[in-house]
């Protein structure tokens, strides 16, 4: 068929259509080059990695690795990179890539986490619904300057008598429970987090290097509580690479700034920090960092202070939200003068020191009142505590040295032995179970019964039933008195003889 001139000419405008789209395509396509830096990997090792070929990877950088693998650029020296790895090394082998991010680690963080287990990176553990909170906060953040910090003025209540009434924390403060293994060192964080489920704090609690089934129990207990709704829990087990038991308390520390920015009050755990150091102390070995006292390297103070120095409360202009770190560390011994523990205390703002003495004698919570102090939450305490526990703590730790001094056998006159009978009754009414924090004024009411003698009648082996009597007629016979204790108010001497007089009716059926 002979071409005519009409169909030459739609032919052409065809072809001129064609162009003029190729044209506008090629004018809107921006080409992203961009050049990815790729080194060569020359040594795997249990958690580290050492690679070449990275002249501008910076510290603490992002590093991928074959299988989406992750790692952390810890010595970054002229020829090689030591790298920790925060996944297993399965796979990896000498002469592999590795590629820098440009970027630094950074974790899911928001109100997705709330009533989450996840691990070090913010995924979830339970298999359940996945994590998607929109935000990331970098694991690694500046503590916040001088002028950005508020003091420390509101109390965190811990629902324990001997702590609230001795050796108070306050919002914003860094207060360390040090003790040998089996103490109760997490079950006094546990219940601390239990005491929040009426208050507005969050509970951020991280577990370091920890047995699975010792994980599992802190789990269950708070579900049982009902405290999951307003915690959240990290996981790192013994099992985990050093790697991640090394970022985790840096980690969880993050995601409680992000509810601080926002003027909330968060606790965060960290359980414990002993060993976090000892993780640390590994992968710095295997990196040939030149070892110090006890083979832990040179720089572990700051790697613990430069954590906790993020505890505070801020100044109004910037939310005035706060964090509450209760930082574990365990001790070998009873030697609280070892160099992890000294780190700490020095770091911290108190200490809660427990006693496996007192452990064994069956005096629970086993705090050992003399070496216990808390540099700030005194100025935070409740008006009624200071009112009722002024001298408790220098009375209580008098009689444990006279009770001491009185088993040589010596001859003790009647005074005395008043102050001893007195003592052995302000040690029962301390003590307190495993879960069963409580609530201010029902502590009140128990160190008013103690202070004004009123159960000096009271067999030793009552004492803690009449307390639970005199606790709950505080309750429901003077509810008014009780919200006023626990909105701060202070305790007027017509509100303390209401009180002694209601402890003397439930004491004199006991005494009858």
């Amino acid at each position: 068929m002979t071409p005519t001139k009409d169909t030459d000419h739609q032919f052409s405008q065809t072809l001129q259509g064609v162009f003029s789209i190729l044209d506008r395509v090629l004018k809107e396509y921006h080409p992203q080059l961009e050049a990815v830096e790729v080194g060569t990997i020359r040594y795997v090792g249990y958690g580290i990695v050492r690679a070449s070929g990275l002249p501008g990877v910076k510290a603490e950088e992002l590093l991928r690795f074959p299988g989406n693998r992750l790692g952390l650029a810890f010595n970054v020296d002229q020829k090689e990179i030591g790298v920790v790895l925060l996944s297993d090394s399965e796979g990896l082998e000498s002469g592999s890539d590795v590629e820098r991010t440009n970027r630094v680690l950074e974790i899911p963080v928001g109100e997705a986490l709330l009533g989450r287990v996840v691990d070090a990176k913010a995924g979830s553990l339970t298999g359940d619904i996945p994590i998607h909170t929109g935000q990331t906060r970098a694991v690694e953040q500046p503590a916040p300057a001088i002028m950005d910090r508020a003091p420390v003025t509101v109390p965190l209540q811990t629902g324990l008598k001997l702590v609230d009434a001795l050796i108070p924390i306050g919002r914003g403060q860094r207060e360390l429970i040090v003790g040998d293994r089996q103490t109760g060192k997490t079950a006094i964080a546990v219940d601390t987090i239990i005491n929040q489920k009426n208050t507005e704090v969050l509970c951020i609690y991280c577990g370091i290097g920890k047995r699975g089934s010792a994980m599992a129990k802190v789990i269950a207990d708070l579900r049982e509580n009902d405290c999951m709704g307003y915690t959240t829990v990290m996981v790192t087990t013994e099992d985990d690479p050093p790697g991640l038991q090394f970022i985790a308390p840096y980690a969880a520390t993050s995601i409680g700034e992000y509810f601080m920015a926002q003027g909330r009050d968060v606790l965060v755990i960290l359980d414990d920090l002993t060993r976090h150091a000892r993780a640390y102390r590994e992968l710095s070995l295997l990196l040939r960092r030149p070892p110090g006292r006890e083979a832990f390297p040179g720089d572990i103070f700051y790697v613990h202070s430069r954590l906790l120095e993020r505890a505070t409360h801020l100044r109004e202009r910037l939310g005035g939200g706060s964090l509450t770190a209760l930082p574990i560390v365990e001790t070998e011994a009873q030697n609280i003068s070892a160099y992890i523990p000294t780190n700490l205390i020095s770091i911290t703002d108190g200490q809660i020191y427990l006693s496996p003495d007192l452990f064994q004698k069956g005096i629970l919570p086993a705090i050992d009142v003399g070496k216990s102090v808390s540099r700030v939450g005194g100025k935070t305490q409740l008006a009624a505590y200071r009112a009722v526990a002024g001298d408790l703590r220098l009375s209580y730790s008098q009689f444990e040295e006279l009770e001491a001094f009185s088993r040589f056998g010596t001859r003790l006159d009647e005074k005395t032995k008043q102050k001893l009978e007195r003592g052995r009754r302000v040690r029962e009414i301390l003590k307190q179970s495993e879960r069963q924090p409580m609530r201010v004024a029902e502590q009140i009411v128990a160190l008013v019964a103690v202070n004004q003698g009123l159960l000096d009648e009271v067999a030793v082996d009552d004492i803690l039933r009449v307390e639970k009597e005199i606790r709950q007629h505080m309750v429901q016979e003077l509810p008014e008195l009780s919200e006023g204790i626990e909105n701060g108010e202070k305790l007027e001497d017509k509100e303390l003889d209401a009180i002694v007089t209601m402890i003397q009716r439930v004491v004199d059926r006991f005494t009858e």
